[in-house]
């Protein structure tokens, strides 16, 4: 057995979930990519989701961010409450990711300099005093411990960036608008492990602030990580357990088993 690493950030079992999914299920077209899946997010908890591919983790966090209003033939059932709010129903869908970020498993630098990447949303949503929007930007690159690599280049185009920095770019990105919920779709996948770690690191002090959905297939990626973890395989959500749990002969099924031993996946 693995020595077990430092227990994640506490949890308070009986805080109220900030999000709650209840028999949400996705398809595309005929195929069904997601069924009857219900769990709870609390706040300030980073919630881990692993399994092998096509098992409906990254559908799963596109339904959470409403991209299904631009895939035409992708269907969200279900009911999705974010703070109290009928997720589903909220109208502008802007007002909506300036509470829900999201990050891809590839970096996306937008064609503007490292500033001006991180700057966008801010101005989007109407601060146009350049001390604000200094503020904003100074302080969302060093919550993603990028500032100090960049601070003298923020005119640089970010594009420009290593594939590590770009990532953390993305992180600042969306956090500059400030979300209580940030989503991380397998943020590792175009990382090496030292830039992984450094990440990491990140998400330890982030989950202080806000509350993290991390879909990894690093399943000991979710354990140093996560308070909770669910396993997802088939489309269903098989079990979630308190990771530790699920580490340590906790888990119920026989499927969840194998996969963390490395059986399938």
């Amino acid at each position: 057995m693995v020595s077990s690493p430092a227990a994640p950030f506490a949890q308070d079992a009986a805080a109220p979930a900030l999000l709650t999914v209840r028999g949400l299920s996705i398809r595309y077209g005929a195929k069904v990519a997601l069924q009857g899946v219900d769990l709870d997010v609390r706040p300030n908890e980073i919630f881990g989701i692993i399994g092998p591919a096509n098992a409906g983790k990254t559908s799963f966090l596109r339904a959470l961010n409403r991209m299904d209003e631009f895939v035409p033939d992708m269907r969200v059932d279900g009911a999705v409450t974010f703070a109290g709010r009928d997720l589903r129903t909220i109208r502008n869908l802007y007002a909506l990711r300036s509470h829900i970020g999201v990050v891809f498993p590839l970096p996306v630098g937008l064609p503007l300099s490292i500033y001006d990447n991180v700057a966008l949303a801010p101005r989007l949503r109407g601060v146009k005093a350049k001390s604000e929007l200094d503020g904003i930007v100074e302080r969302s690159l060093r919550r993603a411990a990028l500032w100090d690599e960049v601070k003298d280049r923020l005119k640089n185009l970010g594009s420009l960036l290593s594939g590590g920095q770009q990532q953390r770019l993305t992180i600042a990105r969306a956090l500059s608008q400030e979300p209580e919920l940030l989503l991380l779709d397998e943020f590792s996948i175009a990382v090496d492990p030292v830039t992984t770690m450094r990440i990491e690191e990140v998400l330890k002090e982030l989950r202080q602030e806000l509350t993290i959905v991390l879909v990894t297939n690093l399943v000991q990626q979710a354990r140093r990580l996560a308070a909770r973890t669910a396993f997802f395989l088939g489309g269903r959500c098989v079990e979630i357990a308190a990771t530790e749990d699920l580490f340590n002969g906790g888990a119920k099924d026989q499927r969840t088993i194998d996969y963390l031993e490395g059986r399938f996946g």
